[in-house]
């Protein structure tokens, strides 16, 4: 092929999102389940106060949750999809079935939590809110009191079990970042912010953590809360996610657009535009192949990692098809399809 017609191909490729509707209020959280044998699944958190369980590769609605009476501010899956969790505006964290759909446990509090995060065995659930307050609940003996985590001055915002069962790491509103041992029940490290974090995530292996705040991204070794990498951001950042490969991360924020950027340099790889209101909301799949995020105008999106590719309901067209389509005064931009 010559360089003429691989330009062509390049020019032609663009792209195309799968968007996903159905909640009537902004998206505020995602969280994919790890691969599993029925492939792998995506729940979100929305305002509308009816998380959503969707096929992750597709974005095909599966299920709603109905029982919270708020706004839904966390949600997450288990390992293997088998249960939900979900934390709330109405004060309760709550378990479900997820291949039932019925709820299996709720857990009061004293205000709204914004956070929920199985253990890896899935026998525990942990909680972080307004309460200003850790909380890890039992899920094999619900009715037993939590134990308890205090240190944040102001509301919690994250928290997330890390891979070795035997620390959390949590993020505040009160500009910190703590990681805490279960056991003795207390803070080891805490980092602070100059100013007020947005959002945190671990990769798929759980090696490395990522911390937005206003107009940054940083990277944290999990383990030891040392900063590997620290990077600007076009605008103020809400949510950022680091493939599993670490050759790139993705990020949303106030501008509506997503990015792209390679990960050992910072530079911007893309940039698109696909929501109509800020995203709250970026994570990669398990398998690296998309991303998916969620946005004040209440929908979720989810974008191609390397774009032309196969996979889900993207379909490539052959780069000739391309070329031609070019060649006879079309567009040149339909080369990666969608299908349903």
């Amino acid at each position: 092929m010559s360089n003429h017609h691989q330009s062509l191909q390049m020019a032609a490729i663009r792209q195309t999102p799968l968007s996903c509707s159905g909640h009537t209020r902004p998206v505020v959280k995602l969280a994919f389940s790890r691969l599993t044998p029925y492939g792998y699944f995506l729940i979100s958190a929305c305002k509308d106060g009816k998380p959503m369980l969707r096929q992750g590769d597709t974005g095909d609605w599966i299920g709603t949750f109905l029982g919270h009476k708020g706004a839904v501010w966390g949600a997450t899956l288990n390992e293997d999809a088998t249960r939900a969790a979900t934390g709330a505006a109405d004060f309760t964290a709550k378990v479900w079935d997820a291949v039932s759909g019925e709820e299996t446990a709720t857990f009061s509090h004293k205000h709204i939590v914004k956070s929920v995060d199985f253990s890896k065995d899935s026998s525990q659930l942990l909680t972080g809110g307004n309460e200003k307050l850790l909380k890890i609940f039992d899920l094999n003996k619900p009715e037993a009191d939590p134990v308890v985590f205090t240190g944040h001055t102001n509301y919690v915002k994250d928290a997330l079990f890390l891979p070795d069962g035997k620390r959390l790491v949590s993020g505040g509103d009160d500009k910190t970042v703590r990681m805490w041992d279960i056991t003795s029940q207390t803070e080891v490290k805490k980092l602070e912010l100059d100013s007020i974090m947005t959002d945190i995530s671990l990769t798929k292996d759980g090696s490395i953590l990522v911390v937005t705040n206003g107009r940054t991204v940083s990277f944290y070794n999990s383990d030891s809360l040392e900063k590997l990498k620290s990077y600007s951001t076009p605008s103020q950042v809400y949510s950022a996610s680091l493939n599993e490969d670490k050759g790139t991360y993705v990020i949303g924020g106030e501008d509506f657009k997503l990015y792209k950027f390679d990960y050992e340099t910072g530079s911007e790889l893309e940039s698109y535009k696909g929501h109509f209101g800020p995203v709250h909301c970026v994570r990669f799949s398990p398998d690296g192949e998309l991303y998916a995020s969620g946005s004040e105008d209440g929908t979720l999106r989810l974008w191609q990692t390397n774009v032309g590719t196969t996979y889900g309901l993207w379909k490539c067209v052959l780069p000739e098809d391309a070329i031609d389509e070019t060649n006879n005064g079309g567009n040149g931009t339909n080369s990666v399809k969608t299908e349903g």
